[in-house]
Parts: structure tokens; C-alpha cells; sequence
């Protein structure tokens, strides 16, 4: 147990509405730690200052920021190579948008293990989400549940587990958990393509400002067009 009888938790915060969610529901329950890994995406900067704006705001001093080279050097995604655009919504309701960065969260959730190895945290949290998502495969349960027994069997204790409180829940419910949770969503950043002001027409942005309208709030970050 960390000072003050709470567990120890590592967060993988990118900046974003659900990770800000799900960093506020595991701050709330556990001493964390927050890791936000940076790979190039075209937005790298105005998440890495979101991550920064959210760990102050929850009273999160122990924080880690690393930056992933091979994922932009792979691309194969619109989010970490300049040649392929970002489309707006909707999306074609088949296959994976090109939105997809290649195995991305397995590359992030090797370096909140590794950190959580090292603090002897025994969670690992992650705001991946199933539900009104753009259809990334490393976001749904199954991919959960091999990765804790990748973690499982290469880990020295065995112990840690990657959880995913929000992975089955709308994206307007998960409006409504961090309204009640007190989460810092003016902070957050979703948007795919712009830095300045969201763009309001990517895939992230139209799903987030949906999320918003249903659960009868306004979202409190600036929009280039809405």
C-alpha cells in the first residue's frame, strides 16, 4: 500500500476525454502514477500539454513522458503519416479506419507495465472503450484479456493486470461518469488534425461532440466548425 492505505495504479493518460475519465476514476481509488507516451501523431503536442493540464488538475505528482520512435517510422496510419489524410465523418461502416496506428496500444501499455513493474503498482489503467468507437482492435475485451496473460507470464511477480473500466460503456455514459467523477474534460483534447482548435469533422471530434449532445451538456473545448 502507497501512503495513506490506497493501492498503487499506473494510468496511461493521452490527453484525452476517455483516458481523462478513466485517470479521474483510478485517482480517485488508487495512488497514481500517469504515463502519456508521445509517437509522433499529429497532435503530439497540444496532448502532451493536456496530459500535463489533467495531472495538475487531479493532484498527480508522480508522472512519466516518453516518446515512441517506431510508430511514426512504421506509419501506416493518417494520425503518424503526413502523406495519408485524415478523413471526417462519417466513416465507411466496414473495415478499420485509416485512423488505426499499427499495434499502437500495445506499445503503450508495455511501457505502463515496465513503470508499473518497477513502482510495485498492480493495476494498470487504460480508457480504451468498445462502444461508439471508430473499430480499433487492440480497444475491444478480447485484446484485454491476452494482453494480462502476456503480462502474466513475462512479468517477474505475475501480478499486474492491465483493467478497462470504460470499455463497455457509450460514449455519452462516459460523458456522464466523469461529469459526476469531477474529470477536467475543458482540459482534455480528442481531436485528430488540428492543435489550436478542434476541427470538429474527424472521427474523434464527431463522436466526442455526439457523447456530449446526449448526455444534455455542451463540450467545453473550442471548435473550428461543429
Amino acid at each position: 500500500m502507497a501512503d495513506g492505505g490506497k493501492s498503487r495504479a499506473v494510468v496511461l493518460l493521452s490527453g484525452g476525454m476517455d483516458s481523462c475519465v478513466c485517470a479521474t476514476l483510478a485517482a480517485r481509488d488508487h495512488d497514481v502514477a500517469a504515463v502519456h507516451v508521445s509517437y509522433g501523431q499529429r497532435t503530439e503536442e497540444r496532448e502532451r500539454q493536456s496530459f500535463l493540464a489533467i495531472c495538475r488538475h487531479l493532484n498527480i505528482p508522480d508522472t512519466l513522458m516518453v516518446r515512441n520512435e517506431a510508430l511514426r517510422e512504421i506509419g501506416g496510419s493518417a494520425l503518424t503519416e503526413d502523406g495519408i489524410a485524415v478523413p471526417t465523418a462519417p466513416l465507411p461502416a466496414e473495415g478499420v479506419p485509416v485512423t488505426y496506428v499499427p499495434f499502437r496500444n500495445a506499445h503503450l501499455l508495455a511501457v505502463a507495465v515496465s513503470w508499473a513493474e518497477v513502482l510495485g503498482a498492480k493495476k494498470v489503467y487504460i480508457g480504451a472503450v468498445e462502444p461508439d468507437s471508430s473499430g480499433y482492435p487492440d480497444c475491444r475485451p478480447a485484446y484485454y484479456e491476452a494482453f494480462n496473460a502476456v503480462v502474466k507470464a513475462g512479468t517477474k511477480e505475475g501480478k499486474i493486470q492491465v483493467v478497462t473500466p470504460l470499455i463497455a460503456m457509450r460514449k455519452a455514459e462516459i460523458v456522464r461518469l466523469g461529469l459526476e467523477l469531477g474529470a477536467p474534460f475543458d482540459l482534455t483534447w480528442s481531436c485528430y488534425s488540428q492543435e489550436d482548435r478542434a476541427c470538429g469533422v474527424c472521427d474523434s471530434c464527431v463522436l466526442r461532440l455526439r457523447a456530449f449532445a446526449l448526455a444534455g451538456v455542451s463540450d467545453p473545448i473550442p471548435y473550428a466548425a461543429t
